[in-house]
C-alpha cells in the first residue's frame, strides 16, 4: 500500500451473524500523533482495534502499516512489526516485580522464549530501568505489582508496551477506572512519550476530558460507521455528534495541547 501515514485503514468491515459491527471504516494515524476513536458502547471500537492488531480477520478492507498489509497476520506477528496494545484492565504479571514485567517483554521481543520465567530478573536490567524511568517508575522497580495502586499498574502496562519499541500504540480505554487527576497524569505521560519517540497512538476513551484534552484528531463511530472526524473543536461542535453521542448541548473542554476546544 502507498501512503504517507504510519497506519492507513480503508473500507474496514466486520459482521457477526447478521450484525454489522464495523462498516467501511477509513482512518489514518501519523507518527507522533494521538488519534481518539470514540463512540457509544457497541459502536465498533473494540472490533476495529481487534482487526488492526490481528485478533480478528476483517470481512473486507485493508490495513496498511508502514506500507505493509496487516490483514491475515496473527497478533504476535503484528506485535513484532511494532504495533503495541494496552487494555481496559491493566494486563500485568501480578506476582512479578515492576522491572520483571518489562524484562518479560524484552525476553519475548528478543526471541528468548525458553528463558522467560527463569531469566526475567537478570535480563537487560539497565534497559528495563531506562524504560521505567521514562514512565516515572524507576524507584518502584523492585516492588511486586500486587502491591501497586491501580494508577501505577497502568503505568507499568504502558512501560511494557513501549519496551517493545512500538511505532504504533493501540490503547483501549487507557484511563478506565482512574480518578480525574490520575487520568490527566497518564495521558500527559502518553502524549509526551508519543511526541518524544514519534509513536502513533490510536486510543478509545469514554472520558471526554481526556479525548478533547489530549487527542490531536478525533474520529466518532456510531453503529459501526464513522459519522464525524477532525480536530477536537470541530468534532465537538458537529451537530451529528451532539445528537448521536453527547446529547444536544456541547460542553467546552480544557485542551492540553494549548487553549480550549
Amino acid at each position: 500500500m502507498s501512503s504517507g501515514s504510519l497506519l492507513t485503514v480503508r473500507g474496514l468491515s466486520k459482521s457477526f451473524g447478521g450484525v454489522k459491527a464495523v462498516q467501511g471504516v477509513d482512518l489514518t494515524v501519523n507518527s507522533g500523533e494521538l488519534v481518539a476513536l470514540i463512540g457509544p458502547n457497541g459502536a465498533g471500537k473494540s472490533t476495529t482495534f481487534n482487526m488492526i492488531n490481528g485478533q480478528l480477520l476483517p470481512d473486507a478492507g485493508e490495513i496498511g502499516f508502514e506500507n505493509r498489509s496487516l490483514v491475515g497476520l496473527p497478533a504476535r506477528a503484528v506485535w513484532r512489526l511494532g504495533v503495541g496494545r494496552t487494555f481496559q484492565t491493566a494486563a500485568v504479571f501480578g506476582s512479578m516485580t515492576v522491572r520483571e514485567n518489562v524484562q518479560m517483554v524484552m525476553l519475548s521481543h528478543d526471541h528468548q522464549f525458553t528463558s522467560l520465567f527463569a531469566r526475567a530478573g537478570q535480563y537487560r536490567q539497565e534497559d528495563a530501568l531506562a524504560v521505567l524511568e521514562q514512565v516515572g517508575l524507576q524507584e518502584q522497580a523492585d516492588r511486586s505489582c500486587q502491591s501497586l495502586a491501580y494508577a501505577d499498574l497502568k503505568r507499568v502496562e504502558l512501560a511494557m508496551a513501549i519496551a517493545n519499541s512500538p511505532k504504533l500504540l493501540l490503547m483501549d480505554e487507557p484511563t478506565a477506572g482512574m480518578a480525574p487527576a490520575e487520568r490527566q497524569m497518564l495521558m500527559a505521560l502518553t502524549r509526551q512519550l508519543a511526541k518524544d519517540r514519534q509513536i502513533g497512538v490510536l486510543f478509545t476513551e469514554h472520558s471526554m476530558d481526556v479525548v478533547f484534552g489530549y487527542a490531536d484528531r478525533v474520529l466518532v463511530l456510531a453503529r459501526g460507521e464513522i459519522i464525524a472526524q477532525g480536530l477536537p473543536g470541530e468534532v465537538q461542535a458537529d451537530p451529528k455528534v451532539a445528537e448521536a453521542y453527547f446529547g444536544r448541548t456541547a460542553v467546552k473542554t480544557p485542551d492540553h495541547r494549548g487553549g480550549v476546544s
